[in-house]
């Protein structure tokens, strides 16, 4: 009776490319730069090699003296080769934790903290910059992907050593550790297990099976559980891969020209960045059939443009909402027939089967349609916890449902529809996400906008232009004045922004540079009307 109450099934990154090479072959996969772990094995790869290259990885990673269940904290520059590392990890049962190579290096030495004395991958740029400050001396071992000073063991230097059959954990054990966006503060390390991560990837394969095969192209944080959930199910149906690095125009269109995905995956805010490929004469979005999009919310304007910009015959763009702590719990796509009714406050229905949603007023009533509300989720695929910090998870979780820390509403036929994150609410506002989004519809050139509280909080909208063009203040009086009461804007370089390694702002920290008068501010002198 007992072992079947236990989880059976699990999804295992370190058998994701072993698996994939054994059903498709030698699928190709495109990288935008050399591996840093593999410099000379160049840009064109297949399933083969890269299930290989985990392999080889994990065998000298054991040599190394990496043991299962042990911590192994992954932070280095920013490349696929994360994405081995991982794999190679977790295939000789240890767990890995990834931290952003974004993160400031007061915050990296907090969460290696918490990780209890973990071993540490990283690189020569990584020790003399974020972990400049971070006494690695805690650490189990430090192994770096090239040649670094001090006390550290090449990871060059262990090649050829012998291979090891692959470490199945229980499913229900630990088996990654990702961090929180860290929008509110010092992220959060959350724990997944093989079990609650097969119960995230099963619906996302039955979402794409539609797509299967078709050549993928993502640019994505390597860092973050979605990357590999999608990764899991392109791999699954043997889609050519093209995985880029720096998602520049000028750099990713013309490898998205030569590649024409039919599949497309990236940020939000990246997306924001290419649409101006829409029009490309190059066409590198024509061949796209899906896009794909999580992490934050999508403007409507950006939606209309990608998929205008697909020759396909009916182009779609799959939005998921969630959280790293949940998995996507709820689903909607667009299409290129609806695109000019986009609501983009609009994020789904739940995914029948694996999650359900709720909004709840203050004291836990469910909302009844059209009401505002706390939105909390019940998913199979919850993580385990926080690690180091259990009394907070503990908090978020009420008799099995999830606190997700976002306000909105059900309609009467239960799609459910963000307005705010709860910290980010501004009393004169129903919704600062609704009004970025009209203003974004409304002013071609801005390529961002965020509403945050000022120092007499009010609400001020700061704006970034494409090409830092500066705004026209009688233009943005005419185009406002039917909107809610704002602020004068305030314009910045979309560069100069606090982000997450998923492009998220950070709108508490935008807040606090404003009111300190820290925030890096553009002139806002009229160039015409």
């Amino acid at each position: 009776m007992l072992q079947r109450l236990l989880p059976e099934r699990g999804f295992y990154l370190g058998l994701m490319f072993q698996e994939a090479a054994a059903r498709h072959g030698r699928v190709r996969v495109t990288l935008d730069r050399p591996l840093d772990v593999a410099p000379d094995a160049g840009t064109d790869l297949g399933y083969t090699e890269l299930a290989d290259l985990v392999d080889d990885l994990a065998a000298r990673l054991w040599s190394a003296g990496v043991r299962p269940s042990e911590h192994v904290a992954i932070v280095k520059g920013d490349n696929v080769d994360i994405v081995l590392l991982t794999c190679a990890v977790s295939r000789i049962g240890a767990v890995p934790a990834l931290l952003s190579p974004s993160l400031d290096g007061q915050v990296a030495a907090v969460l290696l903290d918490r990780l209890h004395a973990p071993w540490l991958i990283t690189d020569r740029a990584t020790l003399e910059s974020t972990l400049s400050t971070v006494d690695t001396t805690l650490a189990r071992g430090v192994l770096t992907v090239d040649e670094a000073p001090g006390n550290t063991i090449a990871l060059a230097a262990l090649a050829g050593v012998p291979r090891r059959p692959a470490i199945r954990l229980h499913p229900g054990e630990p088996s990654l550790i990702t961090h929180s966006s860290g929008t509110t503060g010092i992220p959060k390390l959350a724990v997944h297990c093989p079990h609650t991560m097969w119960n995230r990837l099963v619906p996302q394969q039955a979402l794409g099976r539609a797509t299967r095969r078709e050549p993928a192209a993502l640019h994505m944080s390597f860092v973050h559980s979605r990357f590999y959930h999608l990764l899991g199910v392109l791999l699954h149906f043997g889609s050519p891969l093209l995985l880029l690095v720096d998602p520049d125009p000028a750099h990713a269109g013309p490898l998205l020209a030569a590649h024409r995905p039919g599949i497309v995956e990236t940020h939000p805010n990246t997306y924001v960045l290419w649409e101006d490929l829409a029009d490309a004469p190059d066409g590198p979005l024509s061949n796209v059939r899906a896009y794909g999009s999580t992490f934050d919310a999508i403007h409507p304007r950006t939606v209309r443009r990608l998929l205008a910009a697909s020759r396909r015959r009916d182009p779609r763009l799959m939005q998921l909402y969630g959280q790293s702590e949940t998995g996507p719990i709820a689903f909607c796509w667009y299409t290129r027939r609806g695109a000019d009714r986009v609501q983009a406050r609009r994020v789904g229905t739940g995914i029948p089967g694996f999650t359900r949603i709720r909004v709840v007023d203050e004291r836990g009533r469910t909302c009844p349609p059209g009401a505002t509300g706390a939105i909390e989720a019940r998913t199979r695929g919850r993580i385990l916890t926080y690690l180091g910090a259990p009394e907070s998870y503990a908090r978020q979780v009420d008799r099995g449902w999830w606190r997700m820390g976002d306000m909105g509403y059900r309609d009467r036929w239960g799609a459910l529809y963000l307005l705010d994150r709860e910290v980010d609410q501004i009393s004169t506002l129903d919704s600062n996400l609704a009004v970025e989004d009209e203003l974004l519809s409304r002013i071609a050139d801005l390529r961002e906008v965020v509403i945050v509280h000022g120092p007499e909080r009010e609400p001020v909208p700061v704006v970034c232009t494409r090409g830092d063009q500066p705004l026209d203040p009688a233009r943005w009086r005419e185009l406002t004045r039917d909107l809610p009461a704002l602020a004068e804007p305030v314009q910045c370089r979309f560069e100069d922004l606090p982000r997450t390694g998923t492009w998220k702002i950070k709108r508490l920290e935008i807040a606090r540079l404003l009111a300190a008068g820290e925030l890096p501010t553009l002139s806002t002198a009229p160039v015409g009307g």
